[in-house]
């Protein structure tokens, strides 16, 4: 007989793969574009001799992003139960617990830019650590950028449990845009990069207890609605600060 946790497993590690193939295919669209925007941006400076993205550009709202882990993150409506920071894998985090209108509680960990030099390094490995728990339902949630615009960040989401179940929605947000991949950080700031600007980062995670017999769809849909409100805060209030 095929155990529940055999049947779980398997319909986790189809998703994943479903994922990843999905990623590969964007990965090389996004890569080929990258290339050919750096080609020709290089030649004119190959011809003169003049290289002017040889030197890293500053990150502009540097302070803003050192500032979080001891101001924190105020959001509208939410009122902030508890707030510090914390040392995980050697990284230093912003911890709040937090309290939307309607819910009970939420956590949220952020990790910002601290120096023009960082770079994300999967700091959802080092969560994982720490939290020790078992997951599944894994898929991608798509989060509305700024007014207007027609970008979009591509947040993971699953759901996890220890003693307790809860969802979580994990992603890397920058100035336009956001993923939760490394990768699609590197590109979005190298494009900025040729225009003498920085993708400046900060690493989101957003954890939220639910009832372990609720379904998949209607913790998504929570989820997916105070994920965009993280969003659209850190867009705001520092992520587009003095761009």
């Amino acid at each position: 007989m095929v155990s529940k946790n055999s049947v779980k497993n398997s319909g986790s590690a189809t998703s994943r793969l479903k994922l990843k193939k999905q990623f590969s295919i964007s990965q090389l669209a996004l890569i080929l574009i990258l290339v050919v925007a750096i080609a020709i941006s290089a030649v004119p400076g190959y011809v003169s001799g003049k290289w002017s993205w040889a030197d890293l550009p500053k990150v502009a709202n540097i302070k803003q992003l050192q500032n979080i882990r001891k101001a924190g993150l105020s959001i509208h409506s939410w009122s902030t139960l508890e707030q510090r920071e914390v040392s995980i894998g050697g990284n230093k985090w912003l911890y709040q617990i937090m309290q939307p209108p309607g819910q009970s509680f939420v956590e949220l960990l952020l990790m910002p830019q601290n120096y023009y030099k960082n770079h994300p390094q999967v700091e959802w490995v080092d969560l994982d650590g720490i939290e020790r728990w078992t997951t599944d339902s894994h898929k991608t949630l798509q989060l509305s950028v700024a007014e207007g615009e027609s970008k979009t960040v591509s947040a993971q989401f699953f759901r996890a449990w220890n003693r307790s179940t809860f969802v979580v929605v994990q992603w890397y947000a920058w100035p336009g845009g956001g993923n939760y991949s490394p990768f699609s950080w590197f590109l979005a700031d190298q494009w900025a990069q040729l225009h003498r600007q920085r993708a400046s980062w900060i690493a989101v995670s957003l954890k939220i207890p639910v009832d372990p017999l609720a379904s998949v769809e209607s913790t998504e849909t929570l989820a997916k609605s105070l994920a965009q409100t993280v969003q659209t805060t850190l867009e705001k209030k520092i992520l587009t600060k003095r761009q």
